[in-house]
């Protein structure tokens, strides 16, 4: 059972897929829905800070060098994008915007992609990384629900 949990942690802190993936693996590996979900969300969370110190500076640094530059200046403009969303949201505060933009579990709105655009629009630490958190709370309970939902639809029928 620890190694199905140290899965579900793990691919929770992979870009792009997350806490959004790692909930319906663990419904998939009939994991209890609460323990996964507080799994889940610390997994999601951890590279969080990290990201918001220092992923601008590297993915700045290496968007001119040879064999890195292209993927580099493709997340540096997946954040400035998801930075755009957040300022168009931002008419609530860009706290709202935010935390919202983490929380609806849309392809490319999670905490990375979040957290880079907190960083490239100059957010405080600690505002950022309270938004993110929350969005990932929602989101763990979106995917939670629907992908119980699913399952337990799944096994009625077959």
């Amino acid at each position: 059972m620890l190694i199905k949990y140290l899965w579900i942690f793990f691919v929770s802190m992979v870009p792009l897929i997350e806490l959004r993936g790692a909930i319906p693996i663990a419904v998939g590996l009939q994991l209890p829905l609460v323990p996964s979900y507080v799994v889940c969300v610390l997994g999601n969370m951890l590279p969080v800070p990290v990201i918001y110190l220092f992923a601008r500076k590297v993915l700045e640094w290496g968007a001119d060098k040879p064999v890195i530059g292209r993927f580099f200046s493709w997340c540096l403009e997946k954040g400035k994008k998801g930075g755009r969303k957040l300022q168009e949201k931002a008419g609530r505060g860009l706290f709202v915007a935010l935390l919202l933009f983490v929380g609806i579990p849309l392809p490319g709105t999670g905490a990375w992609t979040g957290t880079l655009a907190a960083s490239l629009l100059d957010m405080d630490f600690k505002s950022s990384v309270t938004a993110v958190l929350l969005g990932v709370l929602l989101a763990g309970i979106l995917m939670g629900a629907a992908s119980a939902g699913l399952f337990g639809a799944l096994g009625a029928v077959f």
